[in-house]
């Protein structure tokens, strides 16, 4: 039987960046007390050799793990292979903003076509080799080059995501699924992001879906963990659906098909 849906049945989606079996001691306080709430489905982010010292094919215990989120009904999607700016250095001052200031960590933002499905069919290959379903590519810190954009046309992915969009692959068609994410690096970031996120959140009360982007170090302030966990759940209190991105664009497809 199709499940046929309200076509404005509001969801709430919680997505854990740049997970690796050196981010999961940060996790750990935090997915414990979501846990403890019920049964909230989360889409990991997987990176699968983290800043080229963490690979997770040879960690038993993060893969054993990432078996048992998935065994609760979890998704995860592959988080770039590095997750660190490894391309020559910038040359333009929109690059060096975007590389140095911006982020030191998107590494996708300057790789050219072979470099990228090289990187993407390493990503695939570490999940086929955990036996990890696999629906969904996010590129670190949202930046991708066009050459990126060309590898995913080519590669069997469902999804890539931006701040505000997931993009149905292969030919990237935009559904709207705005964010809320944290810079929490320094006290006066995570004071301002506390307002900027509180205005957001008002803002998108009526918003089909709402996706929460948390990172590890949003976890080492217990300000910045407290403030994720009171969103989750007043969100949830809200009568927002839980759901992982995967399962979310799936039920859009179901919602389009109906009308």
């Amino acid at each position: 039987m199709v499940e046929i849906l309200k076509p404005r049945e509001r969801s709430v989606v919680l997505v854990l960046h740049d997970v690796a079996p050196q981010t999961w001691a940060d996790y750990r306080p935090f997915v414990d007390a979501v846990d403890a709430m019920g049964h909230i489905p989360m889409t990991w982010l997987v990176v699968p050799d983290f800043h080229r010292g963490d690979p997770v094919d040879k960690a038993p215990a993060f893969q054993h793990l990432m078996h048992s989120r998935l065994a609760r009904g979890d998704e995860l999607a592959l988080h770039g292979y590095y997750h660190c700016d490894d391309g020559p250095t910038p040359r333009t001052p929109r690059d060096f903003f975007m590389r140095r200031i911006y982020t030191w960590e998107g590494e996708f933002y300057t790789l050219d076509y072979p470099q990228a499905l090289q990187r993407l069919e390493a990503g695939i290959e570490v999940f086929k080799r955990n036996d990890w379903p696999l629906h969904g590519f996010v590129s670190p810190a949202w930046l991708m080059s066009e050459g990126t954009r060309t590898a995913l046309r080519q590669l069997p992915l469902d999804y890539t995501s931006d701040a505000q969009h997931l993009y149905r692959l292969p030919d990237f068609s935009p559904i709207d699924a705005p964010g809320i994410v944290w810079s929490a690096r320094s006290s006066w970031r995570r004071g301002l992001s506390k307002i900027i996120s509180d205005h957001r959140e008002a803002h998108l009360h009526n918003a089909i879906t709402i996706r929460l982007g948390l990172h590890p170090v949003d976890m080492r302030h217990e300000f910045s963990r407290q403030y994720w966990l009171h969103t989750l759940e007043r969100l949830l209190e809200d009568g927002r659906a839980p759901m992982t991105k995967f399962a979310w664009l799936q039920r859009q497809s179901v919602v389009r098909s109906a009308a």
